[in-house]
C-alpha cells in the first residue's frame, strides 16, 4: 500500500502568509491609528494654546479697560473737555498714567479734535488715533483696535466721554473721546514671552511646516478699528508630545512577530494597543481613570502620561488663577468706587457750604457752623489721601522702620492723654488704660513714629465703633518670648466671625449701616497691619457681634539697657511761642496760597514779604538783609525752588530756608534736605506745624 505524503510546506507557507497579512493589516491599521492619534494631539494642543494666548491677552487688558471706562464716567473729566485745563488733566489724569501702565494718554473734543496729550519717551508722535476710531465710540462707547505708527505697533483702547450719570454711555451725547496706548515693543513681548512660555514674532504672512512637530503655534490677527489686519502676533512653543519612538515600537514588533506570533500579539495589545486607547480616551473626555492607568504604563506612555496630568493641573492653574485675577478686578472696583464715595462726600460738603457762604446770608452763628463743616470735610479729604499715599509706599516698599529709643510709658499716657481729648462728649465711653502685671525697666527699641500710628489708629477705631462701655489699650512684656504684647479692648459693635479674613485687607471694606456711617476707606487696618509685620510683629483679632473687639499685636522685645526708663509727663503748650519777631519772605506764586500764608503768620508778630517766582526770591533776599527765614514754594515759573535756594545759598549761607510742596514722598523728602533745606512742609498747610517750625527757627537764631 503506497502513502502518500501529503505536503506540510504549502500549509505552513499559507500559515506564515496568512499571518504575514493578518500582521501586515494589523501593523498598517495601528501605524495610521497612531498618525490619527498623533495629529489629533498636535491639533487638540494647537487649539488650547490659541485659546490661552487669546485669553491672556483679553485679561490682560482687562485693567486698562476698567480705568478707561471709570475715567471717561466723570463730570470733571466732560468739564474739562469744555475748559481745556491742562493743569487739571495733568495732575488728574495724566498721574494715572503708571496706573494704566501704559505709554500713551490723549483726551480729544467731541468734533474728534486733538486737545492735550501725555506720553512716554518711547512715544513722540502727538495725534495719530484715526477719526473712525472716534466714530465707532459714539456707537460702542468702548473699544480696542492696533495701528502702526512711527514707533512701532500699539495697542489703543478708547472711550468716549460722558457725564458719571450715563454709566452705559446711552442716554447723552458724547463730550468727547479719551484714548490709552501702550507699545508693543521689545520689553512687552519678553514679559509676553515669559508669561506665555514662547517665542513671539510680528509677522505679516503666516507659514506652516508639515514637517513641524515638536512646536505649537498660535496666530493672533491684530485688526485696526476699521476691522483690517496691520500684522499678526505669532506665538511658538515648543511641544514635547514626541511619537517617533512609537514607531519604532511597531518595527520592533514586526520583527519580533516572526519569533512568536502569539507572545508578540499579548504583549502588543499590552504595550500599544491599550495605551492608545487610553490617550484616545484621554482626548476625547479627559477621563482621569485614563490617565492614572496610562501612568501605571511603561515607557512613552507614562511619559504622555505624565503631560496628560500636567496639562490639566496647568488648566486647573490656569482657571484658579483667572477667578483670583477677576475677584482682583472685582475687589478693586468696588474699591475705586468706595474711593470715589470717600472723596467726593467731603468735596460735595466743601463745594456745597462754600457756595452758601458765598451766597446767602448768614448770621455769624449759621457762618461759624458752615465754616467749621468746611474745616472738617477738609480734614477728612486729607486723611483719605494721606492713607492713599501710605498704603502705595508701603506697596512700593518705599516705608522702612526707623529704630530708636522709646520711652514706653511715656508713650502710652501721652496717647492716653492726646486721643483721651478727641473722644465726643456723645459717647458714653470710659477710656482708660490696661494696667500691665510687668513694666520695661529699660528704653525699647523700635519704631516709634510706626508704633504711636498703629496705637492710634486701633484705639481711634474702637472708639468710632463704640457708644458705649468702655475702651482700653496698654501692653504686657512676654520675657520668655522676647516681645511685647499690645491689647486695644472695646465694648463696640463686634466684627462677625466671617468678615475676621477680610479685616485687613486694603481692597475690601466691611459694610454695615455703622461702617458706612463712619465713613472712611477702611486702609488703616491694612497700614496698621503693614506697619506691625514691618517691625517684625504679628496682629490678631478676637470678636463678637455686640460685645466687642480685641485687637493684639505684638513687636519684638529689644531694651536699650543704657538709658533706664523715666516716665515723662505730657508736654503742656508753650505760651511763650511765637512772641519772637522777625521778617519772613514767603516765595509762592497762587495768590489765593499766599493769602492763606499772610492771614495764618500775621496771627503772630512777623513782618511778612512776597515772591511770585524764583528768581524775584533771590533777587529779595540778596537785596533785604533784615529776612530771617524764606519759604520756598518747589513749583514756581521763572525759576523753581532747588534753583532759587541754590543761588540764595551762595550769597546769604547762613539764611534759613523752608521748602513748601504739595509731595511728599521720601524720593522728595531726600531731594529736599540734600538740596540744603531746613525743612519742608506739606500742603494742606497745618498751622500748627507750621508755627512749631517757626518757634524752633527762632529759639535756635536767637
Amino acid at each position: 500500500m503506497k502513502i502518500i505524503l501529503k505536503k506540510t510546506y504549502p500549509k505552513i507557507l499559507f500559515l506564515f502568509l496568512s499571518s504575514s497579512v493578518f500582521f501586515i493589516i494589523l501593523y498598517s491599521a495601528l501605524y495610521f491609528y497612531t498618525r490619527k492619534v498623533e495629529k489629533q494631539v498636535y491639533t487638540a494642543s494647537n487649539e488650547q494654546f490659541y485659546s490661552e494666548v487669546k485669553s491672556f491677552l483679553i485679561l490682560d487688558s482687562k485693567p486698562i479697560t476698567v480705568a478707561i471706562n471709570n475715567d471717561t464716567n466723570w463730570d470733571e473729566f466732560v468739564n474739562f473737555i469744555k475748559t481745556r485745563d491742562a493743569k487739571w488733566f495733568n495732575e488728574t489724569i495724566g498721574n494715572e498714567q503708571e496706573i494704566y501702565k501704559v505709554d500713551y494718554l490723549g483726551a480729544y473734543d467731541q468734533d474728534g479734535k486733538f486737545i492735550i496729550r501725555k506720553a512716554s519717551p518711547k512715544i513722540k508722535s502727538i495725534d495719530f488715533v484715526p477719526k473712525q476710531a472716534m466714530i465707532n465710540l459714539n456707537k460702542s462707547g468702548l473699544s480696542r483696535f492696533y495701528m502702526k505708527i512711527p514707533e512701532g505697533i500699539v495697542e489703543v483702547i478708547g472711550a468716549s466721554i460722558h457725564p458719571s450719570n450715563d454709566p452705559f454711555k446711552n442716554k447723552t451725547k458724547t463730550s468727547g473721546y479719551f484714548f490709552v496706548a501702550r507699545l508693543l515693543d521689545k520689553n512687552f513681548l519678553l514679559n509676553l514671552e515669559s508669561l506665555t512660555n514662547s517665542k513671539i514674532n510680528f509677522i505679516d504672512k503666516v507659514k506652516e511646516s508639515e514637517n513641524e512637530k515638536h512646536h505649537i503655534f498660535a496666530t493672533i490677527v491684530l485688526n485696526d478699528c476699521e476691522g483690517n489686519k496691520v500684522t499678526n502676533l505669532f506665538f511658538k512653543r515648543d511641544f514635547d508630545v514626541y511619537f517617533e519612538n512609537m514607531l519604532t515600537i511597531l518595527y520592533l514588533i514586526f520583527v519580533a512577530f516572526f519569533i512568536n506570533f502569539i507572545v508578540n500579539l499579548i504583549f502588543t495589545r499590552k504595550w500599544v494597543y491599550s495605551p492608545l486607547n487610553l490617550i484616545t480616551n484621554v482626548l476625547e473626555t479627559g477621563n482621569r481613570k485614563s490617565i492614572k492607568e496610562l501612568k501605571s504604563t511603561t515607557g512613552e506612555f507614562r511619559y504622555i502620561g505624565n503631560l496628560f496630568e500636567e496639562n490639566n493641573e496647568q488648566k486647573k492653574e490656569l482657571i484658579n488663577a483667572k477667578i483670583k485675577a477677576e475677584e482682583g478686578d472685582r475687589l478693586k472696583s468696588s474699591f475705586l468706587a468706595n474711593l470715589s464715595h470717600e472723596i467726593r462726600t467731603p468735596m460735595n460738603a466743601i463745594n456745597g457750604f462754600t457756595d452758601l457762604l458765598i451766597n446767602t446770608k448768614l448770621n455769624k452763628e449759621e457762618k461759624l457752623e458752615y465754616l467749621k463743616i468746611i474745616e472738617k470735610s477738609g480734614k477728612n479729604l486729607v486723611s483719605i489721601i494721606d492713607d492713599l499715599i501710605e498704603m502705595s509706599k508701603i506697596e512700593s516698599n518705599q516705608v522702612t522702620p526707623n529704630l530708636t529709643n522709646i520711652n514706653l510709658e511715656s508713650c502710652i499716657n501721652e496717647l492716653y492723654e492726646t486721643i483721651k481729648i478727641t473722644i465726643p462728649k456723645s459717647k458714653e465711653i470710659d477710656f482708660r488704660i490696661i494696667e500691665n502685671k510687668q513694666s520695661v525697666p529699660y528704653n525699647i527699641i523700635s519704631d516709634e513714629t510706626k508704633l504711636k500710628q498703629v496705637l492710634v489708629n486701633l484705639v481711634n477705631n474702637a472708639i468710632k465703633f463704640t457708644d458705649k462701655g468702655y475702651v482700653a489699650f496698654g501692653y504686657e512684656v512676654d520675657d520668655k518670648n522676647a516681645k511685647i504684647i499690645f491689647k486695644i479692648q472695646d465694648t463696640g459693635l463686634g466684627i462677625d466671625k466671617n468678615n475676621h479674613k477680610y479685616i485687613f485687607d486694603r481692597f475690601k471694606r466691611i459694610d454695615s449701616d455703622l461702617s458706612i456711617k463712619a465713613g472712611g476707606l477702611g486702609l488703616g487696618l491694612a497700614i496698621s497691619k503693614a506697619y506691625v509685620e514691618m517691625m517684625g510683629g504679628t496682629i490678631t483679632l478676637e470678636s463678637i457681634v455686640e460685645e466687642g473687639s480685641i485687637f493684639s499685636f505684638s513687636i519684638p522685645l529689644e531694651y536699650d539697657k543704657e538709658q533706664r526708663i523715666i516716665v515723662r509727663s505730657i508736654k503742656s503748650s508753650d505760651d511763650s511761642k511765637g512772641k519772637e519777631e522777625g521778617t519772613i519772605l514767603i516765595a509762592e506764586d497762587d495768590n489765593i496760597n499766599f493769602l492763606l500764608f499772610q492771614k495764618i503768620i500775621k496771627l503772630r508778630n512777623y513782618n511778612v514779604i512776597r515772591a511770585v517766582n524764583g528768581q524775584e526770591a533771590v533777587d529779595i533776599c540778596i537785596n533785604n538783609p533784615n529776612i530771617d527765614l524764606v519759604l520756598m514754594d518747589i513749583k514756581m515759573p521763572i525759576m523753581n525752588g532747588f534753583e532759587a535756594l541754590e543761588k540764595i545759598k551762595v550769597i546769604r549761607p547762613e539764611l534759613i530756608v523752608i521748602a513748601q510742596t504739595a509731595y511728599s514722598s521720601s524720593e522728595d523728602e531726600v531731594r529736599i534736605y540734600n538740596s540744603g533745606f531746613y525743612g519742608y512742609i506739606t500742603k494742606p498747610i497745618n498751622r500748627e506745624k507750621l508755627f512749631e517750625m517757626f518757634d524752633d527757627v527762632f529759639r535756635n537764631k536767637y
